[in-house]
């Protein structure tokens, strides 16, 4: 098993680094060696610490504690999203909002003005205001939509980050450390290793390897849930964000 799991890292170029000159000296004992100017990845690191995270997110699951997946970089968005939907945990794949965990009363306040949104632009109520009122309920409802729709499930801290690129994530992380969160990360040559507690050591700029290790990340997840039937009860969050998608469909075509 673990010979194919290195395979797949491999064809899917987990091991690819940045450029030399872009290093942090934190991450050598990551770095199997150099070539052309781009660092190596140690294969075996990226593994051990896929592992090691794995095992980690599998209890958490089975806690029935929540796993908040983040990754807001072009490469990473869509991924985040689709795998933490699929096991049934909250994401943030647009843009951190500062303050989503540390000042969080208010941002679920602002989760209560997004459902009372979708309440007057899913019923009659929409035609009860005039047309330019209508448009600016409608841009108002996308925008915080966009940026969190993937947090509606969390309705309480998180007990883990799961982070691609921590040094793009950089107040996510902050913010976790403020809160004493648990930590995993997929990390690059370019991060520093010492402020995740969990490192993955990987190529975080490549969709198939970001997709590859967020897989792995959140298929942990649901053996984990599926290792506690109350927990499996309590899933549902998926069914919800995909209602809401097709509610910001029909407020852009009402704009």
């Amino acid at each position: 098993m673990a010979n194919e799991l290195v395979e797949k890292l491999i064809e899917a170029g987990a091991h690819f680094g940045h450029r030399v000159s872009r290093w942090n000296p934190k991450m050598e004992p990551y770095i199997y060696g150099r070539k052309n100017l781009i660092h190596i990845i140690d294969i075996r690191e990226t593994l051990r610490g896929m592992l090691r995270a794995k095992k980690y997110l599998n209890q958490v699951a089975a806690q029935g504690s929540l796993v908040l997946f983040v990754g807001t970089k072009r490469q990473a968005s869509e991924v985040v999203q689709r795998e933490a939907l699929r096991c049934g945990m909250p994401f943030v794949s647009e843009r951190w909002l500062g303050g989503a965990l540390t000042n969080f009363r208010t941002v679920r306040d602002r989760m209560k003005r997004l459902d009372e949104l979708e309440t007057i632009i899913n019923s009659d109520r929409i035609n009860e205001y005039s047309k330019k009122m209508q448009s600016s309920l409608n841009r108002e409802y996308r925008k915080i939509y966009r940026n969190l729709n993937g947090l509606r499930i969390l309705n309480r801290l998180p007990e883990c980050l799961v982070i691609v690129d921590p040094k793009k994530e950089k107040n996510a992380v902050r913010e976790a450390k403020a809160l004493g969160i648990t930590t995993v990360a997929l990390i690059d040559t370019d991060c520093d290793p010492t402020q995740i507690d969990l490192p993955i050591p990987g190529n975080d700029d490549g969709i198939r390897s970001i997709d590859l290790i967020i897989k792995q990340l959140a298929d942990a997840v649901l053996a984990g849930r599926a290792e506690n039937p109350e927990v499996q009860k309590k899933a549902g969050g998926e069914a919800k964000n995909d209602m809401t998608a097709e509610m910001v469909a029909k407020a852009e075509s009402m704009a």
